[in-house]
């Protein structure tokens, strides 16, 4: 609406701006014809009144003075010419005839010759104004041609154009009032129109799988709108269907692939433990001499695979059943190298950037990160030739980083999506828990866990955690 205002509004003074020029332009056009009909009237009644021969010598006699009569009359200078295009008489005062051509050019004779109607008008431009000058000859009363008369003729354009420059400011003024309401008038009308339009952006903006959505209730929407929210309506209906089957179905997943994992990781210890039990019984003697030592080795190993599953116990209460977070504020650099104290491994290295890094975070959790982060670094690197490990701390504006870096063997493409899954491990032994349950707690404390890696180079841990 507003652009449509606009463009009319240019239409419509550019329009005006060329129909002015053009009635501008007629007007100058019939008022030198108007005038040239004046003066040859004049000229006709003189030539008709005259004793003098009707010739072309005699024209500077016959208009000795009628010449200045008649440019007193009709209000206009004109000058007369011989048929050869010399000046014979001008009514313009003397001390002005030097401004006056006192020959005509062949250009202007050859036009007049050539013109059907003996007439040709010379436009020139003089002093920023248009400028005209027609030529026309003098017929006798016999119509034979005895000189040729010239009118010369300025336009002056200074009341048209003022009036041009009011009717634009007026033209103007309309249009602006216009466009001011076009304005007030289409922010009404749009805000009518895409108020439901709106509310439907909001409603689908704020759609989260992991919640209940509101449906759309709008009062007497258009044909249009209401099917777009039945449509939505319904969508919402479906979605949480949907949900809580992908819900229940995930949870069955999870539950069935952790039951399969726990019988995996306990049938490990239970087959040696099982061969164990089988083999003493088979081969112990209480006469043997040494049957006290067997019986030592025999509790020995039976206690090693005992632990072997209470740790197995241990890692997945761990992970299901996470602590509860204390937030507290410590400092974060002192943390990290208390968490490094028990790693007895000479190639790991520590590098904070500051001495103090303080953030609110659990101290037993920040521990657990680093701990399985650094042991992750010491498994890649058993087979280095100089391996190294790199722990640092530093402080990124609002956030707290900790980067751990190895030059071991680095993650395969293969592996990268699934670095994180609880169930997930590249190692012979082991729950793969640590990474996941890393996760868990990077995420529970609105951080960020990353990595970069490359296969035989090395791998880099990036875990972010907000100060706050």
């Amino acid at each position: 609406m507003i652009l449509l205002v606009v463009i009319a509004s240019l239409l419509i003074a550019a329009v005006t701006i060329y129909q002015s020029r053009e009635q501008s332009k007629d007007y100058h056009e019939n008022r030198l014809e108007r005038k040239e009909e004046q003066i040859l009237q004049s000229i006709s009644y003189v030539l008709k009144e005259t004793t003098y021969p009707e010739t072309t010598e005699n024209l500077e006699f016959i208009f000795q003075d009628e010449i200045y009569k008649i440019a007193d009359v009709q209000n206009v200078p004109f000058n007369i010419y011989d048929l050869e295009g010399t000046l014979i008489k001008s009514s313009r005062p003397s001390f002005e005839i030097d401004s006056i051509s006192n020959c005509l050019d062949a250009e202007v004779l050859n036009n007049l010759v050539a013109s059907p109607d003996r007439r040709y008008v010379e436009e020139k431009t003089a002093a920023g104004d248009n400028y005209k000058a027609s030529y026309t000859y003098i017929n006798n009363t016999k119509f034979k041609p005895i000189g040729i008369v010239n009118l010369p003729y300025f336009e002056d354009n200074t009341f048209n154009n003022m009036e041009l420059r009011e009717f634009l400011l007026r033209l103007g003024g309309v249009y602006l009032i216009m466009l001011l309401s076009a304005i007030v008038l289409a922010y009404f009308i749009s805000k009518y129109i895409t108020r439901s339009l709106q509310t439907i952006s909001d409603k689908i903006t704020q759609t989260d799988l992991t919640k209940r959505n509101e449906k759309i209730y709008i009062e007497n929407p258009s044909q249009e709108i209401g099917k777009l929210v039945d449509s939505y309506n319904g969508m919402i209906d479906e979605l949480e269907a949907s949900a809580v089957k992908l819900a229940r179905s995930e949870r069955e997943q999870a539950w069935r692939e952790m039951a399969k994992q726990v019988a995996h990781e306990i049938k490990n210890p239970l087959t040696p433990l099982r061969l164990t039990v089988q083999s003493f019984e088979r081969k112990f003697s209480p006469e043997d001499p040494k049957a006290e030592t067997k019986v030592k080795e025999f509790s020995k190993t039976l206690i090693q695979q005992i632990d072997t599953m209470s740790n197995i116990a241990s890692a997945f209460s761990n992970f299901a059943d996470m602590p509860a977070q204390q937030k507290e504020t410590l400092n974060v650099v002192k943390i990290v190298k208390l968490a490094l104290e028990i790693f007895t491994e000479d190639y790991i290295h520590f590098i904070s950037d500051k001495d103090e890094i303080i953030a609110k975070l659990d101290r037993t959790q920040l521990i657990r990160v680093v701990t399985n982060l650094v042991k992750n670094a010491i498994q890649a690197v058993p087979d280095v030739e100089s391996p190294r490990i790199l722990v640092t701390v530093a402080s990124e504006q609002d956030t707290v980083k900790i980067s751990v870096a190895d030059n071991g063997i680095g993650i395969a493409d293969d592996f990268m999506d699934k670095i994180f899954e609880p169930k997930f491990t590249t190692k012979s032994s082991g729950m793969g828990l640590g990474l996941g349950m890393v996760k868990n707690i990077v995420e529970n404390y609105d951080g960020t866990i990353d990595f970069a890696s490359q296969e035989g180079k090395g791998t880099v841990f990036t875990v972010k955690f907000p100060k706050e």
